[in-house]
C-alpha cells in the first residue's frame, strides 16, 4: 500500500521492550513481566497468526455434510438441526467486533485469554452435551471465541502480505472443512468433526510470547448500550434470511438507535469518525457484496453443475473443492502484489474478477467454466479480506484499528449469511 500515507509500518504491531503499538493498544510505557514471561520484539511470525485464526473457518464448514447423522443423534429433524450453524455464523458475526473491542480496551494479552477460553468452554459443551439447546450453547461459545482469536491475528498482520496468508488460509481451510467433518464424523464421531476449531489454542502461548503488558483502559467507561445495540443489530441481520419481516423491522430499529447513540457518544463502541470515513465505508462494503457473492456461488455452482452440465453429485464436489483451493491460494499472490499497486488498481481487480464470476455463473452451462466462477468467486473474497481489511485499518488511528478490523469482518461474516439465502431463493428452490 505504498501508494498511500499509511505505510505498513504504520499498519505493523510493534512490541519490543521499547516499541508502541498500534492495533493493539498496548500502554507505550515500559513494565514489568510476570516472573518466566518474556515480551519479544517484532511482528508475530504470520504461521501463528494463520494458525490463530484459520481453523475457525474449518469448524465453520464441517457440519455441512453431516447434518442428518447430527439430527439423528439429537433426536431432531435434519431443518432444526441446521440451527447449529446458524448459531455459529451468529456468533462469529457478533462476537468478532466485540472481542475486537475488547482488545483496544485491555490489549492482547486480555484477548487472547477470554478467547481461549470461550473456545475451549464451547468445545468441551459440543463435546459432551446430549440435548441440542446446550450443543447450540456450545457453537455459539466457540464461534464468538474462535472470531475473537481471528480478530487478533488480523489486528497483528500488519500488511496486507501478511493477511494475505491468513485470508487464503480462512480459504483453504474453509473448502476441506465439510471434506474434513465428515471424514472425522465416519471415523470418530460428529462431535470431534464439531471439535476441529479448538486446535488454534495451540497458538495462544506462542502469540502471547510477542506481547507487553494489558493495556491501561482508555478514559471513560465502557460503551456497554453501543455494544449491546450493534450486536442486536448484527442479530437481526444474521436473521434476515430465515425469518425476513421480523429481522428487516428489527434491523431497521436497531440501525436507527444506533444512528442516534454514535450522535450522543461519537468516541464510544462504533467511533463516529470511523464509519464516516469513506475509505472505511468503501472498504467494508466492497468486502460485505464480494463475501456475499462468493458465498452466493458456494451454494448455487453444485447444483448448477448437477443441472446445466450433467455432473454426479461426486465429481461435482471434487471439481468444487479443486476450484476452491486453487483461487484461495491464489489470492495471496493479489495480496502480496497489492504494496505495488494503487488502492484504485486494487479495487479494480477485485470488482472485476468478482463481476466476471458472478456473471460466468449466470450464463455459463459448461462444467469447467462454473468452476471457473467458483473459483473467481473465492479469489475475489478472500483477496478483499486480505487486502481491503489493511485498507480499513489504515484508515484509523492506533487505538481504534482493533474496532476497524472487527467493524470490517463483521461486514465480511454478513456476506456469508447472505449468501446461502440468495443461493437459495436464485437456484435451490428451483
Amino acid at each position: 500500500m505504498t501508494t498511500t500515507t499509511a505505510t505498513t509500518a504504520d499498519i505493523t504491531t510493534t512490541t519490543g521492550t521499547t516499541g508502541t503499538t498500534g492495533t493493539t493498544g498496548v500502554h507505550p510505557k515500559p513494565a514489568r513481566l510476570r516472573a518466566g514471561t518474556r515480551a519479544r520484539g517484532g511482528p508475530v511470525p504470520v504461521l501463528w497468526l494463520a494458525l490463530l485464526a484459520t481453523p475457525l473457518a474449518a469448524g465453520a464448514n464441517a457440519p455441512v455434510l453431516i447434518l442428518p447423522d447430527m439430527a439423528r443423534s439429537l433426536g431432531v429433524s435434519t431443518s432444526t438441526a441446521g440451527w447449529l450453524v446458524a448459531s455459529y455464523a451468529w456468533a462469529m458475526a457478533v462476537g468478532t467486533p466485540l472481542l475486537a473491542g475488547l482488545l483496544r480496551r485491555r490489549g492482547l494479552r486480555a484477548a487472547l485469554r477470554l478467547a481461549g477460553a470461550l473456545l475451549v468452554v464451547g468445545t468441551l459443551l459440543v463435546a459432551a452435551s446430549p440435548w441440542l439447546p446446550l450443543t447450540l450453547a456450545g457453537r455459539a461459545t466457540q464461534a464468538a471465541g474462535g472470531a475473537g482469536l481471528a480478530a487478533v491475528a488480523m489486528s497483528l498482520a500488519g500488511s496486507a502480505r501478511r493477511m494475505g496468508v491468513i485470508s487464503a488460509g480462512f480459504g483453504i481451510l474453509g473448502a476441506s472443512g465439510p471434506l474434513l467433518g465428515a471424514q472425522l464424523s465416519q471415523a470418530v464421531s460428529w462431535r470431534l468433526s464439531l471439535s476441529v476449531s479448538v486446535i488454534a489454542i495451540l497458538a495462544v502461548p506462542a502469540v502471547s510470547r510477542y506481547a507487553k503488558a494489558p493495556a491501561a483502559t482508555p478514559q471513560g467507561g465502557f460503551d456497554a448500550r453501543g455494544a449491546a445495540l450493534l450486536t442486536a443489530l448484527a442479530t437481526a441481520l444474521v436473521l434476515l434470511p430465515r425469518t425476513p419481516a421480523a429481522a428487516l423491522g428489527s434491523a431497521v430499529l436497531a440501525a436507527a438507535l444506533l444512528a442516534l447513540h454514535v450522535r450522543r457518544r461519537p468516541d464510544g463502541f462504533v467511533p463516529a469518525a470511523l464509519i464516516r470515513k469513506p475509505l472505511f465505508l468503501g472498504s467494508a462494503l466492497l468486502a460485505l457484496a464480494l463475501s456475499g457473492s462468493y458465498f452466493t456461488l458456494l451454494f448455487s455452482v453444485p447444483r448448477l453443475l448437477t443441472d446445466r452440465a450433467g455432473w454426479d453429485v461426486a465429481t461435482a464436489g471434487t471439481g468444487q473443492l479443486v476450484a476452491l483451493l486453487t483461487g484461495s491460494a491464489l489470492s495471496w499472490l493479489l495480496a502480496a502484489a497489492s504494496a505495488r499497486m494503487s488502492r484504485a488498481a486494487v479495487r479494480a481487480v477485485l470488482i472485476g474478477v468478482g463481476a466476471a464470476a458472478a456473471a460466468i455463473a449466470v450464463f455459463a452451462s459448461w462444467g469447467p467454466l462454473l468452476l471457473v466462477a467458483t473459483m473467481g468467486g473465492v479469489f475475489a473474497a478472500t483477496g478483499a479480506n486480505a487486502v481491503l481489511s489493511m485498507h480499513a485499518a489504515s484508515s484509523a488511528p492506533d487505538a481504534q484499528r482493533p474496532t476497524a478490523i472487527g467493524l470490517f469482518a463483521l461486514c465480511y461474516q454478513l456476506g456469508g449469511a447472505f449468501g446461502p439465502a440468495i443461493a437459495t431463493a436464485l437456484v435451490l428452490t428451483v
